[in-house]
């Protein structure tokens, strides 16, 4: 579900949302928006199958799967040479062995096909289109596609929308399961309900180019996200709105609500959860334990508040470990050198891109403080700023 911050829902009280006791009513479900992605369209659920053959069993055991993966597959491999066959064709286009291991576990119907007459010409197909065929690990599902009544018709699409087989390599790199969508009954629907809501044909290019994803939504829970978005202020031609619609087109109800409990057991406020929201909607995409792990240092190690820590959300989506930790680290062997003032504009430092924290704070100054740079390349470790002070400004 999810609206997930719209303004109708955070103000309903989240502890008997929670709680989930009681014989009454929840009150989210009386929402007129109550079940966006309730259904969960990404079922694993598996029938159970007869029991496995150990001749396919030891065959996949062969491919690099394990004894309990291989017994776990619902198929049999009626022709080894086949299969063989099929292995080789993929490492021919580039598959690693690990590639190949992967693609078996996930599909290891695939190894019944034909290699030179269904396998071989979908390798073709995408390496004509400026693919890596070896892509297709990620999703080896979509190698059990037809390529003339599936593929080649959805890639046809997708160019119409996009422009260019540039951008639609790029869009199907980032989500490539997308093209398991059925093109009559998922994308071709997706597409003119953007349309019917005001979507113009720029933005959708570039919401599919944000995520292809989100033509595998129904019909009726974009109608859903639209309404959201709306309540929540945003306008189809405002710069959050497409990753907005991104973040409440897959977020289940269930995510929303504990999103929406855990920001506020760190004091975060609706009006301030919801302006972050806006500024960035993927803080609603972040993981958990990394949502506590980053508050948690920005409040205690970097004694920032929570208020300006919801005034800049986009520091919530970097990596403390990559990005955050090593510029700290920089900031605190420049100050304990004397290369820069006690106050300083922290937030903005954090949050400059690369190229021009490493111009500003490390590369003017690598000569006469060496360890800057190691402090960079994280071979010195941030342990704090001790009674440092910095000025925290909002702008």
């Amino acid at each position: 579900m999810l609206a997930s911050i719209c303004r109708r829902r955070l103000a309903i009280p989240l502890a008997p949302v929670l709680a989930g006791g009681g014989g009454g009513k929840n009150p989210i479900h009386s929402s007129p928006v109550a079940v966006l992605l309730s259904h969960g369209y990404y079922s694993t659920a598996v029938a159970a199958g007869p029991e496995p053959c150990p001749a396919t069993v030891s065959y996949l055991v062969s491919c690099g799967l394990s004894p309990a993966a291989a017994a776990a597959r619902n198929v049999r491999i009626r022709d080894t040479n086949r299969a063989d066959a099929v292995r080789a064709v993929l490492r021919e286009y580039g598959f690693s062995e690990a590639e190949i291991t992967r693609t078996v576990r996930q599909d290891p119907v695939l190894l019944n096909f034909d290699a030179d007459r269904i396998i071989r010409p979908k390798l073709d197909f995408f390496l004509s289109l400026g693919f890596q065929p070896r892509f297709l690990a990620a999703e080896p599902h979509i190698l059990a596609r037809s390529l003339d009544n599936h593929l080649a018709p959805c890639i046809e699409f997708l160019r119409s929308i996009l422009g260019s087989d540039e951008c639609v390599r790029t869009a199907v790199y980032r989500v490539p399961r997308a093209l398991l969508a059925d093109l009559d009954n998922s994308m071709r629907p997706a597409v003119e309900a953007f349309r019917r809501h005001g979507l113009p044909e720029e933005s959708i290019a570039k919401l599919l180019l944000i995520h292809l994803g989100v033509l595998m939504v129904p019909v009726d829970r974009i109608a859903e996200a639209f309404d959201d978005l709306q309540d929540l202020g945003l306008r189809v031609t405002d710069t959050g709105f497409l990753y907005g619609f991104r973040v409440i087109s897959i977020l289940k109800r269930e995510t929303w609500v504990r999103k929406v409990a855990l920001y506020r057991s760190f004091g975060v406020c609706e009006a301030d959860l919801l302006r972050a929201f806006k500024t960035q909607p993927t803080i609603l995409l972040v993981s958990d334990e990394s949502v506590k792990k980053k508050i948690r240092f920005y409040l205690d190690v970097l004694k920032v508040g929570i208020g300006d820590v919801m005034a800049q959300p986009m520091i919530l989506s970097l990596s403390l470990e990559k990005n955050i930790m090593p510029r700290c680290a920089v900031l605190s062997v420049l100050m304990r050198e004397g290369k820069i003032e006690r106050k300083l504009n922290l937030m903005p430092a954090l949050l400059s891109n690369l190229k021009v924290f490493s111009a500003r704070f490390v590369w003017r100054y690598a000569k006469d403080v060496p360890d800057v740079v190691k402090a960079f390349e994280g071979k010195i470790k941030f342990q704090g700023f001790g009674d440092r002070e910095f000025e925290l400004l909002s702008h």
